[in-house]
């Protein structure tokens, strides 16, 4: 036959489509592993068991008139190669990897960066070339070269029966399931068809898998047929591409069902509850793929930068800085900047200075350990000691998340106590200082089981004990009404912990019932600079000056109390009788004031003009029944009539009353005019409810 007319055919002509390799990830530690399986040419690299060449088919088309189903016979001819290179230390199945190596006979494809066969070893290209035309058949390669794995256009192992579209119209492709001599992956030229394909032969003989499977140094990883733990890897890759990072893990947790000792699953996984927040259970898996694999620097990478987060940067460097590895420059300098000021926030506890204290862990925080339950527990001490109490409530780790007892940190150090004491060293003192002795007690001794060589763990022990013996015996002899005991045993109390506010508390109430209202005025001032919300130790202090008739004091502790407790009626009879008092102290008139009054409804002229001229404050609200504001701000009103019972209230219904309306020329309702001893001196029109109380406050002074 004549030869003339070859055309070396390369596989696109066959209709097969270009693989396309998808683009990796950058080697961010909170990304998953997206190692992709590339089998480097839609025929599979053929080998041989004895030799260290990989044998390269290349096949050419024959066209001829005198044939009319056309044929492709094939020759084989081995291309010597190196042997196949010991695998990278970071190569995976099933994570992408950082580089690529290509047959020097074979042609070359461009791999974009971070691609890898899946097998670990070099990448054969194979081409197909023409041999010469024998009987329209297909030469069998030699029987100790067997091809593996079933071949797609897309480069990845294919599903039982798959079949994948050609761009080919005139001719099928038919991928032969193999007989006699011919392996799976046989190419037979089929007859004309109005729509060609590409068939995949040979699923059920041979299931998909990885292509790693047939490695033998890979074949015990992969024994239960790693396939499919590709597939649903990939699809969790997907789904971690587009934020949904549940479902991903989902994914991760079925492919790591399929192999459970896949290095690159795991890590994956870790990076699909980063993004979920669940740092600590990321630190566990990360933890299991350097297990699993030691020399995998990606897991090591992200195991530190999650260590990072959690603030233990003891354990960030053994991860960070591998022997013959440069560290990531991004994350040792978030690493070296933690450090930093972690090193000046001891400094500043260690010398009580509590504001740069506070300074420096806000700063560590916002430099990268933003996960970290010992800073946000030094920022809740800081605030403590501060005096900030409240604050320092609201700093402690309330998040789920940061779940103290799971925080893999078992020699870690912190402050020079326990990394996992300290956390409950700080919740004991601010228990403590709120008065919950109970839960001050069983924290402490929780910080003392696990530090129990601590000096300061042990310090605080103690005198959380000793404190809350104090309050428990001092309120037993209140009780009793031994005032003077019990006085001294809470000020027992005091001496282990000066800074506590319910000791100061109870202890004031003591010298309020021994008529000693200066030393109770004093106590309760230490209670409330160091929780200014203690609302007990506020009455106190307002009945205290009120029984040493410090009227404008008592006011000022009392309207406080009102806002706080609008409903408390003991509350605004305490400030009823301390205004009138008052009053009365300034010299001022005080006519037919009675606590519990009501807003007055005036209907006449000269009723009006009674009322307005008593001594003291009046306060006239003009309204109209149908105006919805006026209905709006009624009810606001009559809470103002009980809350500041030394002001005399009014209203006036401008549609039943229009003389007095017209005599104080009022046209918009709602209006509230101020008269002090018969004088206006403040109006206003349709004000807001704060405005309102903010004028009546004023001019009940």
């Amino acid at each position: 036959m004549s030869h003339s007319g070859k055309n070396a055919t390369n596989i696109s002509q066959l209709g097969f489509d270009n693989l396309s390799i998808q683009d990796s990830l950058s080697c961010e530690a909170n990304k998953p592993d997206f190692r992709e399986l590339d089998l480097g040419s839609p025929v599979s690299p053929l080998r041989t068991s004895a030799t260290g060449f990989a044998t390269t088919i290349t096949t050419t088309t024959t066209s001829s008139s005198s044939s009319s189903s056309g044929s492709v016979s094939g020759q084989t001819r081995l291309n010597p190669v190196a042997k196949r290179s010991e695998s990278s230390p970071n190569s995976h199945s099933g994570e992408l990897s950082g580089s690529t190596e290509t047959s020097p006979t074979a042609p070359t494809r461009n791999f974009k960066p971070g691609h890898n066969r899946s097998d670990s070893g070099s990448t054969h290209h194979p081409s197909i070339y023409s041999g010469h035309h024998h009987q329209s058949s297909v030469n069998s390669p030699p029987l100790n070269v067997l091809p593996t794995g079933n071949i797609c256009p897309s480069g990845r192992i294919s599903k039982t029966g798959m079949g994948l579209m050609s761009n080919r119209s005139t001719r099928t492709d038919t991928l032969g399931s193999g007989s006699g001599h011919y392996g799976h992956g046989s190419i037979m030229r089929g007859g004309s068809s109005s729509s060609s394909s590409v068939n995949v032969g040979g699923a059920a003989a041979y299931p998909s898998r990885s292509l790693a499977a047939a490695c033998p140094e890979n074949a015990q990883a992969n024994k239960n047929w790693g396939g499919d733990a590709e597939e649903v890897k990939r699809l969790g890759n997907d789904l971690y591409r587009k934020g949904c990072f549940g479902e991903a893990l989902s994914m991760y947790d079925r492919a790591i069902a399929l192999v459970p000792g896949n290095a690159a699953y795991k890590a994956n996984r870790a990076a699909a509850l980063t993004g979920l927040g669940r740092v600590v259970e990321a630190v566990k898996e990360c933890e299991e793929a350097v297990r699993l694999d030691p020399n995998y620097w990606r897991a090591h990478l992200r195991l530190a930068t999650l260590l990072l987060r959690l603030g233990q940067v003891e354990k960030v460097r053994r991860h960070l800085c591998l022997p013959g590895r440069q560290p990531d420059p991004a994350e040792l300098q978030k690493l070296q900047a933690v450090e930093k000021h972690l090193s000046k926030c001891t400094d500043s506890r260690k010398a009580s200075d509590w504001k740069s204290t506070l300074r420096e862990a806000d700063a560590a925080i916002a430099a990268g350990a933003d996960f970290s339950p010992q800073l946000f527990m030094c920022r809740a001490e800081a605030l403590l000691k501060l005096h900030q109490l409240e604050d320092a409530e609201l700093s402690l780790p309330s998040d789920p998340k940061l779940e103290l007892s799971t925080i893999p940190c078992s020699q870690t150090r912190f402050f020079g106590m326990h990394a996992e004491a300290y956390p409950f060293f700080v919740r004991a003192q601010i228990d403590m200082a709120l008065g919950r002795f109970e839960n001050a007690v069983t924290a402490a001794e929780k910080a003392g089981q696990i530090d129990p060589r601590s000096v300061e763990v042990a310090v605080l022990l103690k005198n959380v004990r000793l404190v809350a013996r104090a309050r428990v015996r001092g309120n037993d002899l209140f009780k009793s009404e031994r005032f003077t005991e019990a006085c001294s045993v809470y000020g027992e109390g005091l001496r282990f912990d000066p800074s506590n506010s319910v000791l100061y508390g109870n202890r004031a109430a003591c010298w309020f019932k021994l008529g000693l209202w200066e030393r109770s005025i004093e106590d309760c001032n230490q209670a409330l600079s160091i929780q200014p919300n203690y609302t007990k130790a506020l009455r106190r202090r307002a009945a205290s000056n009120s029984k040493l008739e410090r009227w404008e004091d008592a006011v000022r502790d009392y309207e406080v109390l009102r806002r706080e407790f609008p409903d408390d009626n003991e509350v605004a009879e305490s400030l009823f009788h301390a205004q009138v008092a008052l009053k009365k102290s300034r010299g001022e008139e005080v006519y037919n004031m009675k606590f519990g009054g009501e807003v007055e409804e005036v209907s006449g002229f000269e009723q009006f003009k009674a009322a307005v001229s008593l001594p003291g404050i009046s306060v006239v609200h003009f309204k109209a029944a149908s105006d919805s504001q006026c209905k709006q701000i009624s009810p606001f009103v009559d809470t103002l009539c009980g809350r500041y019972p030394s002001i005399n209230f009014l209203k006036v219904d401008i549609d039943e009353s229009p003389a007095v309306a017209n005599a104080e020329n009022v046209r918009i309702v709602p209006t509230f005019k101020i008269f002090k001893n018969g004088s206006r001196v403040k109006e206003l029109v349709i004000p807001s409810r704060d405005m309102l109380e903010h004028s009546v406050r004023h001019y009940s002074l």
